[in-house]
């Protein structure tokens, strides 16, 4: 896990520095490389090019690519290797969506009556954490996002105390494979004033309005994401 004696991080800054959490900071590397479709659908991913593109051992990045594939990020291939998971096709995005309708509005009603004060200090932050991110890179702005919306619905499933929504939406993986499908930052805006209106229903322990204000955010979003689909 060393570096060339004659490189650093300031004389080659796409590289990545050497943290504490080294393997965080690879893993959101190569993360974002997926989410921007730098690496796309399908695509190979060669180890040893990402050795020397980030400058890191092979270690940090084979346990990041073992933690995207659990994801459903990446896809390991007997004797091939890593590549990039497929994209979701357009029957795919309407079968995601039923399920989310039928599911998450049920989630944000039963988290308005039972989540914690903890968890949602949690959901607070996460959100927080969506509206302070700094888009000069927008790329890696909108990865991050990728990531917090994530946490964000998953925090509201968790809250709900019902284990199999959680456990149902986690396998789904929603945020990885529509983030990919359209990069648009106008859409984190619009996202944006969805979650508030559901975080604010929960806060005040009003289930019919966060089950309403979540299905309003499902059918909204999916009608971001239609658009890559010509819908």
């Amino acid at each position: 896990m060393t570096k060339p004696n004659s490189t650093s991080p300031q004389d080659h800054p796409g590289l990545v520095r050497r943290p504490p959490r080294l393997g965080e900071e690879v893993y959101n590397a190569i993360y974002a490389q997926l989410m921007s479709l730098k690496i796309p659908p399908g695509g190979r991913i060669a180890v040893d090019n990402l050795v020397r593109e980030l400058g890191v051992s092979q270690t940090p990045i084979r346990e990041a690519l073992s933690r995207l594939e659990a994801q459903g990020l990446v896809v390991k291939t007997h004797l091939i290797g890593y590549s990039a998971a497929p994209q979701l096709d357009q029957a795919g995005l309407v079968q995601l969506y039923d399920l989310r309708m039928l599911v998450e509005p049920f989630a944000a009603a039963r988290a308005a009556e039972s989540m914690s004060k903890d968890a949602l200090a949690t959901l607070e932050r996460i959100d927080r954490d969506m509206r302070q991110i700094n888009n000069h890179d927008a790329r890696a702005a909108y990865s991050r996002y990728a990531q917090n919306d994530g946490a964000f619905h998953d925090q509201i499933a968790q809250g709900s105390g019902n284990h199999l929504i959680q456990e149902t939406l986690s396998r789904l993986h929603t945020h990885v494979h529509l983030f990919r499908l359209y990069f648009h930052t106008r859409a984190t805006a619009d996202a944006n004033k969805e979650h508030a209106r559901i975080l604010s229903a929960i806060k005040r322990a009003a289930p019919k309005e966060a089950e309403d204000a979540m299905r309003d955010h499902i059918e909204q979003s999916r009608k971001r994401f239609m658009v890559t689909f010509g819908g």
